[in-house]
C-alpha cells in the first residue's frame, strides 16, 4: 500500500503537511516542526512508539495562528481516543504563535503500518 497523505481542505491560509516524515515547509514549517518535536513525547498507550513514528499524524490547517490537527488512531475502538487526542492538544498549544489548537480524529485512509516513519518500521521489523 502507498504512503499517500490524506487530501486537506481547501482554504487560503492552509497548509497541509505531506507524506510523514518530510520537512515542512511554507509559512508554518517553523511552528509545524516545534509541533512535531512536541508530539514525539507522546506514545501511543498500547504501543511503545510516539504517535509521529507511528504516522499517526495526517496533517496540519491552518487559520492565522489557528492550527487544526487531523490524526489517526492505529485502531478506531482505541480506548483512550478523548485522552490522547487532549494531551495532543496541549502539546501543539505549548509551541509560541499557537493561538488555539484542535485535533481532528480522521479513519480516511486507515492507520497501517506502511504509515510508520524508518525508525518506526526497523524497531518493529517491518524493514
Amino acid at each position: 500500500m502507498s504512503d499517500v497523505p490524506p487530501p486537506s481542505s481547501p482554504s487560503s491560509d492552509a497548509s497541509p503537511s505531506a507524506a510523514p516524515g518530510a520537512t515542512p515547509t511554507g509559512p508554518y514549517a517553523e511552528r509545524e516542526r516545534l509541533i512535531t518535536e512536541n508530539l514525539k513525547q507522546i506514545y501511543d498507550p498500547e504501543i511503545p512508539m510516539n504517535i509521529v513514528d507511528l504516522g499517526l499524524i495526517y496533517g496540519f490547517e491552518w487559520a492565522g495562528d489557528k492550527v487544526t490537527l487531523k490524526m489517526t488512531l492505529t485502531a478506531p475502538g482505541c480506548p483512550v481516543a478523548g485522552i490522547l487526542a487532549e494531551e495532543v492538544k496541549l502539546a501543539i498549544e505549548k509551541v509560541p504563535q499557537v493561538a488555539e489548537a484542535k485535533v481532528e480524529m480522521t479513519w480516511d485512509p486507515p492507520w497501517t503500518p506502511e504509515r510508520m516513519s524508518e525508525f518506526a518500521k526497523r524497531q518493529f521489523g517491518y524493514a
